[in-house]
């Protein structure tokens, strides 16, 4: 409808906005319509748009809103066919009510148009009338955004390993601890480029910097501002000084912020920081590697003839008794994903007497963990293995098709663990599965397809939760009635129970030839070499805790809720399991605030959440859901039977037929969750409070007319140096496939 040229000037107690449309030539019922709709709240879609130059850092915000399930429309600022921005497109009404398309934009920089652009105009009406707020993903310091030019004093130049800080303001950044660290992942290349500058001292007449994230100004005394708001005109800006990107430890960390500042605490979508740990194999025993052979005896890596593992790793008693004080010190709960066959096994072995001190201690300590089937032997469910070559391959029938694991002997896997589970007190979840070396699964390159007597195994043993790799098969697909899980493997392995160990097959697999290792790294598109061999004494330590530790922290701060696993051998006899543990939790913590606590979910229930991602994206990409805030009010409404997820501030209530109820869980001093509309009703309608409703000032015809001109006047941000390293993200080291 037509562009909006200025606002009325009462707001309602709750400082919620009012518009006033072109009176100038109106027939007096098209006035009498402008004037009623002059009474109505305009109505703001929760939707983002975000205008991509093609740079790292409007991409990371894109790949933000993207994981958290939240609404947004892309404007490629490259290409030649693209929509211009103009009032239309912005905003118009509906049923006569006045309608914002947009919550929140996303720019490149702060002006990213020409000189005197009207698209630039017409963003800085549409702000101005509607309280939209502008975050400038990337841009340099200067005054037209409040600051001074970054000299006396002023920075310029490499981040690569600052500690930035939260600052007093803290802003929507209040859900971190304090310190805000720079990556620094390469010696050789630039990772992070910025500006640190000082607000101006004198702002123009109503404006006003805040700075939310700063750093200090070397050689001074001063610190210069990172992140921060600019508040002039009627608009507010979130100006950010530094590139990023969406890979980057230090813009995991503000990425939360920045979502929550642009939308105001409202928005579709959720964010929260997961870490389960799967503890594989236990009750059994594990191969341990061989360093003079290069490879693991008893396992299928090994030569034809290599001779059978004699000296497999096991937790004791011991370790199992540690395992729970450190569980309840650390108050991190691990899955064990148990064999009950194992322990079977190893009391029927000579001189075991019949007795399996370990199953005694954490059946003893069995309410400390959760129980996982992991089948009862640990067997091979796939294709049945040819293990006469290295490396394996499917055996075949005469015919020439492939020998299978049969369905009787997947079932008795299945079954004979959960019986056992019964018969020793465990409490387990006989929707939950996770087979030996997850086989039955596909594998590349020799089982390129399931098992096809997998699923009906499935099916008759009511499994619906089915763990996977996620190397191997990164995405939840369906496996029969069966929902995976893929899993991060840590790179801590499974045939090491010593430090030694550890380090002797990282260099055999991350080192040259030339230096002595397997050369498997070199020319490799999914892993690094070292540059030298590790210290078998000290590399663990210095070296492989550090990494692994980053890397896995990593996706926790990605909103990732697939779990991580190790092997019950990395908590036996050196206890190699734990420095990485304690560096990821101890990490977090330094991090994150009390309310922002790492979410540590059962296999179940991060099935269920991958789930409902799954279909909430899918509708969201289909253009399915609406929502939109009037006020107070914020309405969603999904097909049929999807529920919606949802961030909202505390307090916020879900409105029901008759009263309210409570919705989603707090985090982040915030609420989120997922939700379906209350009996009845075929839309949600959550209630904000009074205190959390977005107050937006409501600007004279003057002031917006200034914001237009002041757009028009204000100089396009030049070209900004992006660093090799964020524009191409630089993997931490060996190990690191995450990236590209």
């Amino acid at each position: 409808m037509g562009r909006t040229t200025r606002l009325a000037t009462a707001c309602t107690a709750a400082a919620m906005l009012t518009l006033t449309w072109p009176a100038a030539g109106m027939s007096s019922a098209t006035a009498t319509a402008a004037t009623a709709a002059t009474a109505l709240t305009p109505r703001i879609d929760l939707r983002v748009l975000v205008l991509d130059d093609g740079g790292p850092a409007t991409q990371a915000i894109a790949a933000e809103l993207d994981s958290a399930g939240t609404p947004y429309t892309t404007v490629d600022l490259n290409s030649g066919s693209r929509p211009q921005i103009t009032a239309t497109s912005l905003s118009d009404t509906v049923s006569g009510r006045p309608r914002a398309k947009y919550q929140a934009v996303v720019l490149p920089n702060d002006n990213p148009f020409g000189t005197g652009s009207a698209e630039m105009a017409a963003l800085a009406a549409y702000e101005t009338a509607f309280g939209i707020p502008q975050v400038d993903a990337y841009t340099y310091a200067r005054p037209e955004v409040g600051l001074n030019y970054a000299q006396n004093p002023g920075y310029i130049g490499s981040l690569d390993g600052i500690t930035a800080a939260v600052t007093a303001a803290a802003g929507p950044f209040g859900y971190l601890q304090g310190n805000v660290p720079f990556e620094d992942n390469s010696p050789t290349a630039s990772e992070s480029y910025g500006y640190l500058a000082t607000p101006l001292a004198q702002q123009a007449a109503g404006a006003a910097f805040t700075s939310y994230v700063d750093a200090p100004i070397q050689g001074t005394s001063a610190r210069g501002s990172l992140i921060g708001q600019y508040t002039h005109d009627g608009r507010r800006e979130l100006v950010v000084t530094f590139v990023y990107n969406q890979y980057q430890q230090q813009y995991r960390l503000l990425a939360r912020g920045m979502v929550e500042w642009m939308t105001q605490g409202i928005h579709l979508g959720a964010n929260h920081n997961y870490f389960a740990l799967h503890m594989d194999d236990v009750f059994l025993a594990d191969d341990r590697w061989n360093s003079t052979l290069n490879c693991t005896p008893g396992d299928v890596d090994c030569p034809v003839g290599t001779g059978p593992a004699t000296d497999p790793i096991r937790m004791s008693a011991a370790d199992a008794t540690y395992l729970k004080q450190w569980s309840q010190a650390n108050g991190f709960t691990p899955d064990l994903m148990y064999n009950g066959g194992g322990s079977e096994d190893y009391k029927a072995e000579a001189g075991h007497a019949g007795a399996d001190p370990l199953a005694q201690q954490l059946f003893a300590d069995k309410s400390a963990y959760r129980w996982v089937n992991h089948t009862y032997t640990h067997s091979y469910l796939g294709c049945v293995q040819d293990v006469s070559v290295v490396p394996w391959k499917c055996a075949t029938n005469a015919d020439g098709t492939v020998r299978w694991t049969s369905q009787a002997d997947i079932t008795a896997q299945i079954k004979d663990n959960t019986t056992w589970a019964a018969q020793n007190g465990l409490t387990v979840n006989k929707n939950e599965l996770l087979t030996g070396e997850h086989s039955g699964l596909r594998i590349l390159p020799q089982q390129p397809v399931d098992n096809p007597n997998l699923a009906p195994s499935l099916s008759a043993t009511g499994v619906n939760v089915l763990g996977s790799d996620n190397s191997r098969d990164p995405q939840q697909r369906t496996v029969g009635p069966a929902l995976s899980v893929p899993r991060f493997p840590m790179n801590v392995f499974y045939n090491a129970g010593k430090a030694s160990e550890e380090v002797d097959e990282y260099n055999w697999i991350y080192t040259k030839a030339a230096d002595g290792g397997s050369g498997i790294c070199e020319g490799s598109a999914t892993s690094t070499c070292l540059p030298a061999p590790l210290d078998t004494a000290s590399g663990y330590a210095s070296y492989i805790v550090p990494l692994e530790a980053r890397i896995d922290l990593g996706h926790v701060l990605s909103n990732n809720p697939r779990p991580h696993y190790v092997h019950q051998s990395n908590f036996a006899e050196d206890r190699i399991a734990y420095p990485v543990m304690e560096k990821i939790l101890g990490d977090y913590k330094n991090l994150y605030a009390a309310n922002t606590p790492i979410v540590n979910l059962r296999m179940a229930d991060i099935s269920a959440e991958l789930a409902k991602r799954t279909s909430w994206d899918t509708a969201v990409k289909a253009d399915q859901i609406t929502a939109y805030r009037i006020g107070d009010t914020v309405t969603i409404s999904a097909p049929s039977g999807l529920q919606s997820t949802a961030t909202v501030p505390a307090g916020t209530r879900q409105q029901q037929l008759l009263g309210t109820t409570a919705f989603g869980g707090a985090y982040a001093g915030q609420l989120a969750g997922w939700v379906a509309p209350g009996a009845l009703q075929s839309q949600v309608t959550l209630k904000l409070t009074a205190a959390a409703t977005p107050a937006v000032v409501a600007a004279t015809p003057a002031k917006t007319a200034r914001s237009a001109t002041a757009a028009k006047l204000r100089t396009p941000a030049k070209a900004l140096p992006v660093p090799t390293g964020a524009a191409a993200p630089v993997p931490h080291g060996p190990g690191d496939t995450a990236k590209p």
